[in-house]
């Protein structure tokens, strides 16, 4: 199944997600929130026919306020972050920014706006993506809209991400990770990890060492890898380390949270696939070994989706010429 391609100005896609508007019947319910562990939820994002995907967004309380790991990409997203946050009596004082892609860091300027002092914690890879691959997006998605290109329904989001790119300053952090190392947000200690040229140029994660849970963002995603701004083999040597680290379980910047043993099956799967795309197996072999090698992790409903995603990155990026499949590789 080929997907019907938008404007690379998602944020993080090259490719789109399904046509049509409605769910799926058995999408996850985005508007709940989900316990974690203690004094940590997840709000899950979208990602459905239709729309743009929102990624996770991860509440961690400490005792001088709230942080908020990944903003989310529409404005209902991050009011529900926002209702999280009234609902608490608490501020949100720092925000972790897991990558650039605008699925995580569009909401950004809503909770700026309502808690002025929060501080902005992300990787430099951002200042890049504002000059380039966001800058050309912008410029792509408004010849199409001249030219009467972009499907009706997916106007809004198209327009959405245009506004936020024109915004993009409010998209910096305040505080650039640079290396890995412990920091003491909110009141609570954590531990920010960098990985380097793996699914952006600089992905940060967030390890809790009191609930043994690692924030992973999009560096793992269900039901498939998203490879838009990726370098695939740093993306695998990444996984490698962080199936080294000792948490009990893993949040994913896209699908539900798993334990320990389904990461380790996720990076086996991982390796899979690339394994597979460099053989001379067709998209077919690869897409169903990596569903059979998820088993567990995707649910039958999400099977169609993963289809079309992996055929799309196959095509673009896993199969393309060495100079396409490792375009944001480091020379």
């Amino acid at each position: 199944m080929r997907l019907p391609l938008l404007p690379t100005l998602l944020g993080f896609f090259a490719l789109a997600v399904l046509t049509g508007s409605a769910a799926p019947a058995h999408a996850p319910d985005s508007r709940r929130e989900v316990p974690v562990a203690r004094d940590m939820v997840l709000i899950p994002g979208t990602f459905v026919p239709g729309r743009q995907p929102d990624g996770n967004s991860i509440v961690l309380r400490g005792t001088e306020g709230l942080i908020v790991f990944d903003s989310g990409r529409h404005p209902a997203h991050t009011r529900r972050i926002l209702d999280h946050a009234h609902a608490s009596g608490l501020p949100i004082v720092a925000v972790v920014n897991s990558h650039w892609h605008l699925d995580h860091v569009s909401g950004n300027p809503m909770l700026r706006a309502a808690y002025p002092q929060l501080q902005v914690y992300a990787s430099h890879a951002i200042e890049g993506a504002l000059t380039g691959f966001l800058a050309d997006s912008r410029k792509q998605a408004a010849a199409l809209i001249a030219q009467h290109k972009i499907p009706a329904a997916q106007l809004a989001d198209v327009e959405g991400d245009m506004a936020t790119i024109d915004r993009g300053r409010e998209l910096l952090p305040d505080h650039f990770v640079e290396h890995d190392g412990d920091r003491m947000l909110a009141g609570r200690p954590v531990h920010l990890g960098l990985a380097r040229d793996a699914v952006t140029a600089g992905d940060v994660w967030l390890y809790d060492p009191q609930t043994r849970v690692l924030l992973a963002g999009d560096l793992v995603t269900l039901p498939a890898p998203l490879l838009d701004t990726a370098c695939p083999p740093r993306w695998r040597a990444q996984l490698a380390t962080l199936d080294a680290l000792p948490f009990v379980t893993l949040v994913p910047g896209h699908g539900a949270a798993m334990d320990h043993a389904g990461f380790h099956r996720y990076r086996r799967a991982f390796d899979a696939l690339l394994d597979c795309a460099a053989s001379h197996a067709g998209d077919a072999v690869c897409t169903d070994r990596w569903l059979h090698d998820v088993e567990g992790l995707v649910p039958a409903d999400r099977f169609k989706l993963a289809r079309g995603l992996l055929g799309y990155y196959l095509d673009q990026v896993l199969h393309a010429p060495s100079e396409r499949r490792n375009r944001y590789c480091p020379a």
